[in-house]
């Protein structure tokens, strides 16, 4: 096994190798590149005013700065491809020791207030599980690692997804050319909008109509040759004729081809270079080995064709600069690069969903592959393909993965037909709503085919509700305890569908008087027990506590326990078997020195 610690400081302090001695070599042919110019300065004026030799042997000195100027480009890219790879690791390290929060990407763009967990349980967001998780570097890599997160995956995807993810955890050396391919082209290409576009309808006519718009550029470049050669207009000034017919014909539906490719060109050169670099991996495992056919083609490779349809972009864009509008007219600059666009909409548009899907779910696969590879000690769920009536969460020492390790308390936990609802009581602040997150947080884990945080976890799938945290909204109107009931009703409609539903809610309908809370959820877990749900309930109010008599034995109590010692309040976070004998609130009001 392989120290990923050790492994990371390794390679780190050989790229810092590496920077520093690119950097020396940088200031040499800087210096180098001055030194030859100043020369060659010298040696023009000793040619062409003393004449002490041919001004031919001028062009030895062109030819050497040009080759420094090559050697330095060279320098600099490899100092820089250094240099990314440095924060590649040292991103790395900041993981493995628990410094990460704030260096990654977020994916604060995937917040929804209305999923049915994602907010509840820190899935996006500053310091959240897609920063931790993610490494991609393209979009369409992040939108599909967002995914995984924000809905269960069938349970042969789950199984396939764990085996990819071990087989590429240490595959140390396409993560770091990924990583530097994106620190060197940073720009962004949107895939909805350009599989959109691949997958649109034809728009030009690619058959005589493209002909003879070449023919018609072909006889303006002659004509043109014949005005230089012999002063004459005639010629020229026909053939501008047609020209101009179809450039008014062609001009609408050249821009409506061109306008929809809507990408930057530089996101596409990125988008090749990644595809390349998946093109050329050894990827002996059939289950991988799929990912490198996605990409090839019967003549061409799909990095060769997202390059080809950069070149057209970068052509298009320059249509709206000066020496594309000098040569709209005659040549019909824009009609012509439409038609180019057009025809590799035609032969390859269609396969452009398939490369986007391959290129995203490798990038996916190897956040979480970086992710095991970074937290050897994380083992993978096991899974019970079951029916409703067999429905098991079993987990032993979980603990939650945004929490610093040495800082880490983990509980086990069972649910299962015998005991189908857990109902934890507890003072304030003694960790129900953490043990609720560690719960969920490990769920999407392992549903999405991710290690968990624990010593060992089986399940069988879930789709997961929850409702930790709710807040009231002016805007719509609505009480902290109607955005409860809307939520709670939400996590009825999942319990209605398969798989069954995994439910946690913590202080359950708090925002509600102890009579109406009493009914209220006992009726709402005789409901979720009836569609055959589990889940996890908190509460300080122990009068819930006592529903276990009315709903049955499948009902069970565990608690979490606080003490004061020295006069200061005490937790120690550990999940124990029962109902709470006492509460904290009035201790706690003592101690900030209110009398009660």
């Amino acid at each position: 096994m392989i120290d990923p610690r050790a492994e990371y400081a390794q390679r780190l302090e050989s790229r810092a190798l590496i920077i520093a001695m690119q950097d020396r070599l940088h200031i040499r042919l800087g210096n180098a590149k001055l030194a030859t110019l100043l020369a060659g300065a010298v040696l023009a004026w000793l040619s062409l005013s003393q004449n002490l030799f041919s001004p031919w042997w001028l062009l030895a000195v062109v030819l050497l700065y040009f080759a420094l100027v090559v050697f330095h480009e060279r320098a600099v890219r490899s100092r820089d491809s250094a240099q990314s790879s440095v924060v590649f690791y040292r991103q790395g390290l900041e993981r493995i020791e628990d410094r990460w929060a704030g260096t990654g990407q977020s994916g604060e763009r995937f917040l929804d207030a209305r999923h049915p967990y994602t907010d509840d349980l820190d899935i996006f967001g500053r310091g959240c599980l897609f920063e931790l998780l993610s490494s991609a570097r393209m979009p369409m890599g992040e939108n599909r690692l967002a995914q995984w997160l924000r809905s269960p995956s069938a349970l042969a995807d789950i199984l396939e997804r764990q085996t990819l993810v071990t087989m590429l955890g240490e595959k140390l050396d396409l993560r770091e050319h990924l990583a530097i391919i994106g620190g060197e082209l940073c720009a962004k290409l949107d895939p909805e909008t350009l599989t959109t576009w691949a997958e649109a309808d034809q728009v030009l006519p690619l058959g005589i109509t493209r002909w003879l718009a070449i023919a018609v550029a072909i006889a303006v470049a002659i004509a043109l040759g014949f005005l230089l050669a012999s002063r004459n207009f005639l010629p020229l000034l026909v053939v501008l004729v047609p020209a101009a017919i179809l450039r008014y014909k062609l001009r609408e539906h050249a821009r409506v081809v061109l306008d929809g490719v809507a990408c930057n060109a530089d996101g596409l050169v990125l988008f090749s270079l990644i595809l390349k670099r998946l093109e050329q991996e050894d990827l002996s495992s059939p289950q991988l080995r799929r990912f490198g056919e996605s990409l090839g083609g019967k003549h061409q490779h799909a990095s060769h064709l997202v390059r080809r349809l950069a070149r057209i972009v970068y052509w298009s864009d320059a249509r709206k600069g000066f020496l594309g509008h000098m040569l709209d007219l005659p040549f019909l600059y824009t009609a012509q690069v439409a038609f180019a666009a057009e025809s590799w909409r035609r032969h390859f548009g269609s396969r452009m969903r398939g490369w986007i899907d391959a290129a995203a779910e490798m990038e996916a696969l190897l956040s979480v592959a970086a992710y095991s590879f970074e937290h050897p000690s994380d083992p993978f769920p096991e899974f019970d393909d079951a029916s409703d009536s067999t429905s098991i969460f079993d987990g032993c020492d979980l603990g939650h993965p945004l929490i610093a390790s040495s800082l880490c308390l983990r509980n086990s936990v069972r649910l299962d037909q015998s005991a189908r609802i857990l109902l934890v009581s507890g003072s304030n602040m003694s960790g129900k709503s953490t043990f609720l997150r560690t719960v969920g947080i490990n769920t999407v884990l392992a549903l999405a085919g991710a290690p968990i945080r624990g010593k060992s976890l089986r399940l069988t799938p879930f789709s997961l509700g929850t409702r930790i945290r709710s807040s009231d909204s002016l805007q719509e109107g609505r009480s902290n305890f109607f955005t409860e009931v809307l939520r709670i009703r939400q996590v009825f409609d999942l319990a209605k569908e398969r798989p069954p539903a995994l439910f946690l809610f913590d202080e359950l309908l708090e925002g509600t008087n102890s009579a109406d809370r009493r009914i209220g959820a006992e009726g709402i877990l005789r409901g979720l027990l009836a569609r055959g749900a589990l889940g996890i309930v908190t509460t300080h109010d122990l009068a819930l506590t006592e529903m276990g008599p009315t709903l049955g034995p499948v009902v069970h109590n565990s608690h979490f326990q606080d003490y004061v010692e020295e006069g200061q309040m005490r937790f120690d976070y550990t999940l124990r078997e029962g109902v709470v004998t006492q509460g904290n609130a009035v201790e706690l009001m003592r101690l900030i020195g209110l009398e009660v």
